[in-house]
């Protein structure tokens, strides 16, 4: 019998609820030099704006991934989601800086669980030699959310004539779109109806033999980790500052990218919705491109050769990445900055699909929701404090140049972190 597809069906689903995830928030960047031209905020108060939201996104990372390893991830996922729509709705309708800085903090605790949900689901749906696939497609919604919502953001401002209502609609459309796909995810390859006996017992087989070195299902001979020994192991922390340089690139400019464009080479709200469709738009081939390499790259030569395959591919975009941020500080035309802009993104984006595979081959069983609870709660806290160092750099110098600079740094270290991380070894093996 050939075996159905339906685990592909769940993460284009969760890839989709992604998607939308960063359309609502991104949005707020493409807005911004009209709610700062209306609002008169200091680019200061802008930075503290833009960073709240990654504070309530990293505080709640670890919560969920307790909440996700214990609970179904798609049911967390979905509650989550409502909230999404909710939060936007709220900021549509506020003015004070405080307030902003509350609602976007609480749709940061509304959007923790998408990428510890879709590790879990990893662990759940799809075998080792899919898993760099998978990360890839769900990590595309990324990309999507941003080179969509840009242009989405743009056409609405200019319907309804207002920030405002952009925000509110895209809020009201977010909460229908999540009610659609999330029921999809709260599924198993037990339970889910449309999945055929061939692809079931493809994904249990695959699974059962990633896991019986240890014998998980026995419980006489179940391997139990502490948070303490996590906490305590190189690879886990390499993988942790180097999924952080990653963010910190990729909500760096996501944040400032919109302003920098606006300000440096006076791009109008059209003009910022084509470029970053553009930017986005290709950044997501880079996820495609480099979790599709990665895995036939693992299936050709084996779980030997995995170290290298990883740590090569981490080097050769982190150098890509910092080359690119380089290349950057220096650019005289429009053209010239989206262009180096792209190339960062779309190697960042292959960083991202990678690091997303890590928690799940570290990590026992049990805690795979948590280890990436806690890379994302590490990264995100870099996430949070990027917009306020920008936001000080500008403000200070009235210049871009140092900034850029600092995510050419951030790009080596997606590289060199990696090397501290033991791809083939589970911690507490």
């Amino acid at each position: 019998m050939k075996k159905t597809n339906v685990r592909w069906t769940v993460f284009i689903m969760l890839a989709i609820i992604c998607t939308i995830n960063y359309i609502d928030r991104a949005v707020i960047s493409v807005c911004m030099p009209q709610i700062q031209k209306e609002l008169q905020f200091s680019p200061e108060i802008v930075g503290a704006i833009l960073s709240a939201f990654f504070w309530g996104y990293a505080l709640m990372q670890i919560p969920c991934g307790w909440l996700c390893d214990r609970f179904k991830p798609g049911k967390i996922l979905l509650i989550g989601g409502l909230g999404w729509g909710v939060f936007q709705i709220l900021t549509g309708i506020i003015s004070s800086s405080r307030m902003f800085m509350f609602i976007r903090t609480l749709l940061g605790v509304a959007e923790a669980p998408i990428y510890p949900a879709g590790a879990k689901l990893q662990s759940i749906w799809l075998p080792a030699t899919e898993r760099s696939r998978g990360s890839a497609l769900v990590d595309v919604g990324s990309s999507l959310g941003n080179a969509l919502g840009a242009p989405l953001v743009a056409l609405f401002v200019l319907w309804f004539n207002g920030w405002r209502e952009a925000l509110i609609i895209i809020g009201v459309l977010t909460a229908v779109i999540v009610l659609l796909c999330g029921r999809k995810l709260m599924t198993t390859p037990d339970t889910n109806k449309n999945i055929n006996q061939a692809e079931r017992e493809y994904i249990k087989g695959a699974l059962e033999e990633e896991w019986k070195a240890n014998q998980l299902d026995s419980e006489t001979k179940k391997i139990t980790v502490g948070l303490k020994q996590y906490f305590s192991n190189k690879s886990f922390w390499g993988m942790c500052f180097g999924f952080t340089c990653g963010n910190c690139i990729a909500y760096g400019l996501m944040t400032w990218g919109p302003m920098y464009l606006a300000t440096v080479h006076h791009l109008d709200i059209k003009g910022l919705g084509g470029a970053l469709f553009i930017i986005y738009g290709v950044s997501v081939l880079g996820g495609l491109l480099g979790g599709s390499i990665t895995d036939k790259l693992k299936s050709k030569f084996g779980k030997a050769k995995y170290n290298k395959i990883m740590h090569v591919n981490l080097l050769i975009i982190g150098i890509a990445t910092a080359a690119a941020m380089l290349l950057l500080s220096q650019a005289t035309s429009i053209y010239m900055a989206i262009s180096c802009i792209t190339v960062a993104l779309f190697f960042q984006k292959w960083s991202g699909c990678l690091y997303w595979t890590v928690p799940a081959a570290l990590a026992q069983r049990e805690n795979i929701g948590t280890v990436g609870g806690c890379m994302n709660c590490v990264g995100n806290i870099g996430g949070a404090i990027i917009p306020l160092v920008i936001g000080a750099i500008v403000g200070s110098t009235g210049s871009y140049f140092f900034a850029i600079l600092l995510f050419a740094c951030f790009g080596l270290g997606i590289g060199l972190c990696s090397l501290f991380i033991n791809f083939n070894k589970k911690i507490g093996e």
